[in-house]
């Protein structure tokens, strides 16, 4: 683990951003996290994203643990300017990967928040960050927020080539990251699924699980997930439209 302490902002929550990853669906070589898209590291954009959100005084990136001094040197360092971070060597899950980087945060620190994204999400926003982390300070009996958006696409139930029928869609969300939650909550959600060998595939679906309410905050479409190199396309134009529109 490696550490880099710059001038600290407020104590308001801790970001997880989860990079370790090997991305197999990506098919390049030692995955997407250091893919350039327009001349950054994919991963650094996220991180300069969260360097800028006022409510953030601890970036904790969880990545590769062959490649931890290369992520520090190439994605984190160069952009995370004002905010002190953390690299921390990820697990065999996500879910693992999380954990790692919650156990990382020194016993002494007094952030109640903890804000988890995904490194292949490069197009979150400070201001949806900033604003995750007041809803859910403001809000009443939840103990997290998801960040997303309403389904819009018509949705198939299909089985092999055959269709079923059509969902639903009214109540139906397209849960992205960041989600945030408090630290205690998320913490103890965490060692209970680890004890019960319980595995989800995002960190909201555990805390489901361990019976807390949650809350949703409508997010941005833009805030897309690289999964193939042909994502990079479309990062690199919506990139391109919001320097246009600077």
């Amino acid at each position: 683990m490696t550490a880099l302490t710059s001038e600290h902002k407020g104590s308001g929550a801790v970001a997880i951003i989860v990079a370790g990853g090997v991305g197999q669906r990506f098919g390049a070589f030692g995955g997407k996290q250091l893919a350039e898209v327009a001349g950054q590291p994919l991963l650094s954009h996220a991180v300069r994203a969260f360097d800028r959100a006022s409510s953030i005084s601890l970036i904790v990136v969880v990545c590769d643990p062959d490649r931890v001094q290369e992520y520090g040197s190439r994605a984190v360092e160069p952009y995370a300017r004002s905010t002190e971070f953390e690299l921390v060597a990820g697990g065999v899950t996500r879910q693992d990967s999380v954990r790692n980087g919650l156990m990382a945060i020194a016993e002494g620190r007094t952030e109640d928040v903890v804000v988890v994204h995904d490194g292949a999400r490069p197009l979150v926003s400070p201001e949806v960050i900033d604003s995750a982390v007041a809803h859910l300070l403001a809000a009443e009996g939840i103990q997290g927020l998801v960040v997303g958006h309403p389904v819009y696409d018509t949705i198939k139930s299909v089985a092999g080539d055959k269709v079923l029928g059509t969902v639903d869609r009214g109540a139906l969300w397209v849960a992205q990251t960041p989600q945030v939650f408090f630290r205690t909550a998320l913490h103890d959600a965490h060692i209970e699924a680890l004890a019960s060998a319980r595995v989800t595939t995002d960190d909201a679906s555990l805390m489901e699980e361990a019976g807390h309410q949650l809350g949703v905050l409508l997010g941005s479409r833009e805030n897309i997930k690289v999964t193939v190199a042909e994502d990079l396309m479309i990062i690199e134009s919506i990139l391109r439209a919001r320097k246009e529109r600077e």
